[in-house]
């Protein structure tokens, strides 16, 4: 039994075995009375393994764009849920999307203004260029392709309004908000998976540690989380959904 003074230890370890699927993750929350990861996620979670009586763990869907897992821990009369947040992460410390929207839901979630919704758009392309923009992408603007106001405005807001954006990126809002996040990186030539468990909170610290700023590749940087058109998709509308991402193995790192 792992004790209550490892958990800073434990809150990142390396095992053997693939799990980095979140089916698997579930599996394993299920099987917690035989599963040492699962023992060990519970007891960073702050349970007392003893007075568990039962553990039940189901994959959320439609909730958030990110996978997320409710498990719900049963401690004889009393009943405990704890939302977390499943992100898979690569060696070469890829982007992983956090959520993804149509700009007008976003304007509807954090009251932007017009000018700032209208330069959104015209980044994702639902606006596009006409003949007589200079623009290097036909299809849509980047940063430093509209005017020194509307770039000066978008990131007014987004500084403005940084915590909630942050809050709502990372852990979501309503009943279903996580709680917590679970990183894991599968490393198939060793057979073992890195992983690290944090509480929603710390990882809203790491992720949103920095200014809000034009990036070099002219999208935004908010933290460290990056803004930019989703692209992609076969060049059907949804390219021009705005989507948030995060580097998942920072959380290894701070």
């Amino acid at each position: 039994m792992v004790c209550m003074n490892d958990l800073v230890r434990i809150g990142s370890e390396t095992a053997k075995g693939g799990f980095a699927n979140e089916d698997k993750i579930v599996k394993k929350f299920n099987n917690w009375k035989k599963d040492e990861e699962a023992k060990k996620w519970l007891q960073i979670m702050k349970y007392k393994l003893k007075k568990i009586k039962n553990v039940k763990a189901i994959k959320l869907h439609g909730y958030k764009t990110d996978v997320q897992i409710k498990v719900i821990v049963f401690m004889g009369n009393a009943i405990s849920i704890q939302n977390l947040s499943i992100k898979k992460a690569n060696d070469d410390a890829d982007y992983n999307q956090v959520d993804k929207r149509w700009v007008k839901s976003y304007k509807e979630m954090w009251n932007i203004p017009k000018g700032v919704h209208k330069t959104l758009m015209k980044f994702t392309g639902e606006k596009s260029p006409s003949k007589s923009n200079s623009v290097k992408d036909k299809r849509r603007f980047f940063l430093n392709e509209v005017s020194k106001k509307e770039r000066k405005d978008l990131v007014n807001f987004f500084r403005k309004n940084k915590i909630k954006i942050v809050a709502d990126l990372i852990k979501g809002s309503g009943k279903f908000s996580a709680d917590w996040i679970l990183v894991t990186k599968y490393n198939k030539m060793g057979n073992k998976t890195t992983w690290i468990l944090k509480d929603i909170n710390y990882a809203m610290n790491v992720f949103g540690n920095g200014d809000v700023k034009i990036s070099p590749k002219w999208s935004l940087y908010i933290g460290r989380i990056t803004m930019q058109r989703k692209g992609g998709d076969a060049g059907r509308k949804t390219a021009n959904m705005l989507q948030f991402k995060i580097k998942p193995c920072d959380l290894f790192k701070y």
